[in-house]
């Protein structure tokens, strides 16, 4: 048995999902006739009632349609410095949009209305950037999967709108935040300017994220989407799996996260780990000895039929799912106590 803990995009749809899939009506979605692609867009716009979305391949591609659009050519954006949109997404930033980043030291990524505020260019400084985006990331994956406290957004909310600034959201994984919290989409809706949202991860699809927003936002992210290569056809397909996990596969998210610290359990016992950061969702992630190596780590692991991934120095992550069930738990249990 192979347990694949590497990222919770590993994910294959369900039978039901599938099955929702084949019997979709689709049309062609760059000439907006695609009913299936259409109705998830609406649904995932009026369930955190924004006025509208767009459906993208990836997370990056929304996220980079969002700072492209928030954006001007020699304009910042502020961040955290493990930020997905930084870190991860090819230097995006630059390429895309001609921006600049304010790289922030967050609480495991998490930024503070007190930071942002300082970090804000002032305007009238010729020799400086102007901020023009604020990007927060929820949950935070450089961070263990840990979640923001929502009155601290609501604070850099604050900020953001006394200095007009827009205020995105990289929601990759929010769904994990929301079941922990109780807090709704509406609420996220109603904060941010641009969100964001992944459905390829814990919601099990096999491809694609939305960026929700205004109807104008969406209209020039629509357009900037066809330039990067991203308008596509029969996407109704794919638009059905996220209906039916929209669905069927929020709520469920919190056996994700009841397994990730049963995880972090494990190698809580283990001699070698130094560390299990917190777990809050569904990532784990270890702090090895000094003396150990991550990447021999990961490779030890993977003989024992355990995949993870490394996340720096003496790091290790593992990412829990939807296809990761109790009997891969008990099995792994034993692999581990016996590595």
């Amino acid at each position: 048995m192979k347990i694949d803990l590497r990222s919770d995009t590993v994910t294959k749809p369900t039978p039901e999902m599938q099955q929702a899939m084949w019997q979709a009506e689709v049309g062609d979605d760059v000439l907006g006739d695609d009913p299936t692609v259409n109705a998830l867009q609406e649904k995932a716009a009026a369930l955190f009632g924004m006025e509208a979305a767009i459906f993208c391949p990836s997370g990056t591609m929304t996220n980079q349609l969002a700072i492209r659009v928030h954006t001007q050519p020699g304009s910042d954006v502020i961040c955290d410095k493990y930020s997905h949109i930084y870190l991860y997404e090819g230097g995006g930033i630059m390429l895309n949009s001609l921006s600049s980043v304010k790289l922030l030291d967050g609480d495991r990524g998490r930024l503070s209305a007190r930071q942002v505020s300082e970090a804000i260019s002032p305007e009238n400084d010729i020799h400086s950037t102007l901020t023009r985006l604020v990007s927060l990331e929820n949950t935070m994956n450089k961070g263990g999967g840990c979640y923001y406290d929502f009155e601290e957004i609501k604070a850099i909310r604050k900020v953001c709108s006394d200095r007009n600034i827009p205020l995105h959201l990289d929601g990759a994984r929010l769904f994990n935040a929301l079941v922990e919290t109780g807090e709704t989409p509406l609420q996220y809706g109603e904060t941010f300017d641009s969100i964001s949202i992944c459905l390829s991860k814990g919601l099990g699809c096999p491809v694609g994220s939305l960026l929700l927003g205004t109807t104008a936002l969406v209209q020039k992210a629509k357009r900037f989407r066809k330039v990067m290569g991203g308008g596509w056809r029969q996407a109704g397909f794919l638009a059905a799996a996220g209906i039916y996990a929209l669905d069927h596969h929020v709520e469920r998210l919190k056996e994700d996260h009841g397994r990730a610290r049963a995880v972090g359990a494990m190698f809580a016992q283990k001699a070698e780990i130094e560390e299990v950061f917190r777990v809050d969702t569904n990532i784990v992630i270890i702090r090895l000895a000094s003396d150990l190596s991550e990447v021999d780590y990961v490779k030890k692991l993977a003989a024992a039929g355990i995949l993870a991934v490394t996340f720096g120095k003496n790091l290790v992550r593992f990412v829990t799912h939807l296809d990761f069930t109790d009997t891969h738990l008990e099995e792994m249990e034993k692999r581990i106590t016996s590595l």
